[in-house]
C-alpha cells in the first residue's frame, strides 16, 4: 500500500507534467531510459502527452524502443501524425510494425504513408535521432547528454528549441564546451535558425548546406518542429550509393549486376551491349575504310590515329562525368543544355589548343613533316572541341527522351569521338595530301 509521502510525490510529479511540461521533458531527458519509462508508466500517456511531445526525437525513439507495443501505441496516438510517422521511421521495421499492428487499420495506413517520404526528399535522407536542447539548459548538462550519445552521431552545433518544441537557433559546440558550467545556452551566442522542410528536395538541401557552409542541418515538420537531422557526410554517402549504379551502366553493364552475380546473369546483361558496341566499332572502322588509299600512301597516319582518338575520347569522358554529376545533383536541368554545350565546346577548344601544341612538337621531332604537323594539330583541336560538346549533350538527350542519362552513354560517346576524330584527321590528310 503506497505511503502518504509517496502519494504526495506522485501528485507533485503529475503537477509538474501538467503545469510545466517543458521542464518535465527536461527531467525525462536527464533520466536513464528505464527511469524515464518508469515515470511515464506511473503518470500515464494522457497526463504525460505534452511533456512527451517536447522530448527530443532521439530520446523519444529510445523510449519507444523499450516500451511495450500497446504502451508505445498510446503515446504514438497522442502525437501529431507527421511527428508520429517520423518517429516510427526511426524504429526498426519489426518494432514499427508491432506498434502499427495495435492501432486501427485507418491510422496504420496513414502512418505508413507518413513513414515513407518521397524518394528524393529530406525525410528520406534524415536521421530522426536528433538531439535538441532548451535555452535554459546549462552547458554542463548539455555536454553530459552529448557524452551519453553514440559517437557516430557527430555534430558541431547544439540545436535549441523553444518551449513549444520549435527550432529557435543553434549554439556552437565549441562555445558550449568553453563556457562556465552553470552558463545556460541562451547566454551564449545563438546562431540564427537554419533548417529544411521534411519534404524539401535533395537539391534544395544540398544548396542550403553549401550556401551556408553547414556540416549538418535539422529537418522540420509543417510546424517548424525538428524531426531529424541531415549530416553532410551521410548526404554525400547517400548520393553516392544512389548513383553508383550509374558508373556501372555507363559501360553497358547492368545496374542489377553485383560482383558475385552468376556468370549466366552477367553474360545475359552484358552481351547485348557488347554487340551494340561491336556495331558502333564497325561504324568507326568504316570511316577509316573511306580513307584506305590515303593511309596506304602515308603509313604515319595509321600510327597517329590512336593519338587523336584517345585525346578526343578522354575529353568527351571528362565532359560526360561533369554533366552526369550535374544532372544527378540537380545542378542543371534540360533547359541548361545550350549553356553546358557552349561551355564544354570552348573548354575542349582551349584544351585542344594546348594539347595540339605539345602534339605538334612531338610529331615534328618524329617525322619532320610540317604538313603532318599542321594536319594533326588542326584535327586535334577540332576533335576535342566536338568531343566536349558530345560528352555534354549525350546524357541530356537521353534524359530528354525519358531514358537513364547514364545508361551506356560512354559507348555512344566513344562512337561519336572515334568517328569525328578519325574523320577530321584522315579527312584533312586527304585534302592536304600534297603537303604531307
Amino acid at each position: 500500500m503506497p505511503t502518504a509521502s509517496a502519494g504526495v510525490a506522485q501528485l507533485l510529479v503529475e503537477g509538474l507534467f501538467a503545469v510545466h511540461p517543458e521542464e518535465a521533458a527536461d527531467e525525462l531527458e536527464r533520466l536513464p531510459t528505464n527511469g524515464a519509462i518508469e515515470v511515464l508508466t506511473q503518470i500515464g500517456p494522457a497526463k504525460s502527452a505534452e511533456a512527451f511531445r517536447r522530448i527530443a526525437p532521439a530520446t523519444e525513439i529510445s523510449l519507444l524502443e523499450k516500451l511495450e507495443p500497446d504502451q508505445a501505441r498510446d503515446f504514438i496516438n497522442l502525437l501529431d501524425p507527421p511527428q508520429a510517422g517520423a518517429l516510427l521511421a526511426g524504429l526498426k521495421r519489426t518494432q514499427a510494425e508491432s506498434i502499427l499492428g495495435s492501432v486501427s487499420e485507418t491510422d496504420a495506413r496513414q502512418l505508413r504513408q507518413l513513414m515513407e517520404y518521397p524518394a528524393d526528399s529530406a525525410g528520406r535522407l534524415m536521421d530522426p535521432r536528433v538531439a535538441l536542447f532548451r535555452p535554459d539548459t546549462v552547458a554542463q548538462d548539455a555536454l553530459s547528454r552529448l557524452r551519453s550519445m553514440p559517437r557516430s552521431r557527430k555534430l558541431l552545433n547544439l540545436w535549441v528549441v523553444d518551449p513549444e518544441g520549435r527550432l529557435s537557433g543553434a549554439v556552437s559546440l565549441q562555445d558550449a564546451a568553453l563556457a562556465q558550467a552553470d552558463t545556460t545556452l541562451s547566454q551564449l551566442d545563438m546562431i540564427a535558425p537554419m533548417s529544411v522542410s521534411v519534404l524539401a528536395k535533395r537539391e534544395e538541401v544540398v544548396e542550403t548546406m553549401e550556401r551556408n557552409r553547414m556540416a549538418s542541418i535539422p529537418v522540420v515538420d509543417y510546424d517548424q518542429k525538428p524531426i531529424g537531422i541531415i549530416r553532410l557526410n551521410e548526404l554525400v554517402s547517400a548520393i553516392g550509393k544512389e548513383h553508383s549504379p550509374d558508373l556501372v551502366s555507363m559501360t553497358g553493364a547492368s545496374k542489377e549486376e553485383r560482383a558475385l552475380s552468376t556468370v549466366r546473369f552477367a553474360v545475359s546483361k552484358r552481351l547485348p551491349w557488347l554487340q551494340i558496341n561491336l556495331a558502333t566499332a564497325f561504324l568507326a572502322a568504316s570511316v577509316v575504310g573511306l580513307f584506305e588509299e590515303t593511309i596506304s600512301q602515308f603509313t604515319a597516319l595509321a600510327v597517329l590515329l590512336p593519338v587523336v582518338a584517345g585525346q578526343s575520347g578522354n575529353t568527351g569522358a571528362q565532359a560526360l562525368a561533369v554533366v552526369l554529376r550535374g544532372l544527378a545533383l540537380r545542378e542543371i536541368t534540360l533547359r541548361h543544355w545550350p549553356e553546358v554545350a557552349v561551355k564544354e565546346f570552348f573548354t575542349g577548344l582551349l584544351n585542344g589548343l594546348a594539347v595540339a601544341v605539345v602534339t605538334c612538337i612531338g610529331v615534328y621531332i618524329w617525322s619532320g613533316s610540317i604538313g603532318l604537323v599542321a594536319v594533326i594539330g588542326v584535327a586535334m583541336i577540332f576533335s576535342m572541341a566536338i568531343a566536349g560538346v558530345a560528352g555534354a549533350i549525350i546524357p541530356v538527350i537521353l534524359a530528354a527522351l525519358g531514358q537513364d542519362p547514364a545508361q551506356s552513354s560512354s559507348i555512344v560517346l566513344t562512337t561519336v569521338t572515334d568517328v569525328f576524330g578519325f574523320f577530321s584527321f584522315l579527312g584533312l590528310a586527304t585534302l592536304f595530301a600534297s603537303a604531307l
